[in-house]
């Protein structure tokens, strides 16, 4: 959907002569994606930024977490066939 600009009017003035074709809804529309890009531009722009400024390194402390977590003894034991194929064993054939 997009169309080759031909024309040799400056763009700015071109689209404005568009902009002015279109209904009042098409032109809230049109006026809310420029503020969308606008608002994308300047975050981009602040990221880029952001990503040029070194971060601070965090050291990590080796067992900070310990005993907050545990994983059961049985993890690593097969899973009842009931797991597999249902209650019914049947499995998902029976759908």
């Amino acid at each position: 959907m997009t169309s080759q600009r031909v024309s040799t009017q400056p763009i700015s003035e071109e689209m404005l002569a568009r902009f002015h074709e279109l209904s009042p809804e098409h032109q809230q529309q049109v006026f809310d994606f420029v503020e969308f890009l606008a608002q994308r531009q300047a975050s981009s722009t602040e990221n880029d930024v952001t990503e040029r400024e070194p971060k601070p390194s965090k050291r990590r402390v080796l067992g900070q977490h310990k005993g907050m977590g545990w994983i059961r003894e049985d993890f690593n034991d097969p899973l009842p066939d009931e797991f597999w194929l249902g209650k019914e064993g049947k499995g998902i054939s029976s759908l």
